[in-house]
């Protein structure tokens, strides 16, 4: 089958996947986007092979709502046989040109994050009465999936493919790295080397919560527990954290936004954990890549769908959403002793959370077999 890809934008950590789903062999795939960044926080990736590409502009309405040009044209467009829709109910565009592309006959699924949370009211019926425009939902986890089931959809429509990162440059930048070169970069960071750090790699932005992470630094410290903190990102958030470390002579390194992945290889492996207080995303999937456990909140009502990856007491662990004192004891225990094993972290990345595996299953929904949790074991086997 000749199948669309549509996105507002191409993210550049989309770019793993949508370079997989090119080169598969069962579908032809071709991506349909806006050649604009349309968010200026996050870095865009232009597609490489613009043969298979077709630009779809898009225009800004009332927040949230957004219209994309091209796209009921692509819904009737007698080559293409399957679309595959960027699930966001506030794209007027895609409830059109779904229902246009449903009534030409093609095949219309929504890749989304699926329910995070419970939805109810109107704004509940609006997310189930955009979901049933497509006859299959591409998930990011099994969480989504058991909503998706309460909401009354069908099993087979619920298809979880996860989410992933470019997993095998990973895997290169992570075998380049000696003990040396990090035993070197900790002392330019800081003061006292020797101490455990704590990481984490994202948009410094409210949401996020860092200043729970320096609060719980200095929980540790007054009770001698020395923790270094490198914070790797930019965001509207990173002068008032920066104030907060200096009024309190906090050990904190700001790096700033990286996106060399070589260089991130390098930082995230001189960590003993990633802390992500607030909420963790792709930033779970990237730290385990390396090795590094990840310590986020357990109110998953208000999680990224990459929580599902960590499996206390092996790849990393939950505190109590808020609670500081119990985010110190959880930072303070993967913080003494020796270091997990970096196979304790990435087991069910090379399972699951990987491009690869992710093309198969989009395959799978393209072609019209039903989600099957039988398919997932197949896979691990």
């Amino acid at each position: 089958m000749k199948a669309a890809v549509v996105y507002h934008f191409f993210p550049h950590y989309r770019a793993a996947v949508l370079r997989e789903l090119l080169r598969s062999a069962a579908h032809e795939y071709v991506l349909v986007a806006d050649e604009r960044p349309w968010d200026p926080s996050i870095k865009p990736w232009t597609v490489e092979d613009k043969a298979r590409f077709i630009p779809a502009t898009c225009h800004r309405l009332i927040s949230p709502f957004l219209f994309q040009k091209g796209l009921i044209r692509l819904g009737l467009r007698r080559d293409i046989e399957a679309i595959i829709y960027l699930g966001n109910p506030y794209f007027v565009s895609t409830w059109i040109s779904a229902l246009v592309a449903r009534l030409a006959g093609k095949r219309i699924l929504f890749w989304t994050h699926g329910w995070t949370h419970s939805d109810r009211g109107a704004k509940g019926w609006f997310r189930r009465m955009f979901y049933r425009l497509a006859h299959g939902l591409l998930l990011y986890g099994h969480s989504a999936k058991i909503s998706g089931l309460a909401h009354g959809f069908a099993p087979e429509k619920l298809h979880v493919v996860y989410n992933s990162l470019d997993y095998d440059h990973q895997r290169r930048a992570q075998s380049s790295v000696s003990a040396a070169e990090l035993e070197e970069l900790r002392s330019r960071m800081f003061e006292h080397p020797h101490h455990p750090i704590a990481v984490c790699s994202a948009r410094l932005t409210r949401a996020c919560r860092f200043d729970l992470l320096l609060e719980a630094q200095d929980f540790l410290r007054r009770q001698g527990h020395a923790v270094n903190v490198l914070l790797i990102g930019d965001g509207p958030e990173r002068a008032q954290l920066e104030a907060i470390a200096r009024e309190r002579n906090l050990p904190v390194h700001f790096y700033g936004a990286c996106y060399d992945e070589e260089t991130l290889a390098r930082l995230l492996m001189t960590a003993r954990l990633t802390v992500s207080p607030g909420k963790v995303g792709l930033t779970a999937i990237q730290s385990l890549a390396y090795g590094v456990p990840v310590i986020t909140h357990d109110d998953f009502s208000r999680q990224g769908p990459e929580w599902e990856a960590i499996i206390p007491g092996r790849s990393g662990d939950f505190f109590r959403h808020g609670d500081v004192a119990d985010l110190a004891n959880r930072i303070r225990d993967w913080t003494t002793g020796q270091p997990r094993s970096a196979g304790d972290c990435n087991g069910l990345l090379e399972r699951f959370y990987n491009p690869g595996f992710q093309r198969r299953a989009i395959d799978r929904a393209v072609s019209g077999r039903p989600a099957d949790d039988l398919f997932w074991i197949k896979e691990a086997a």
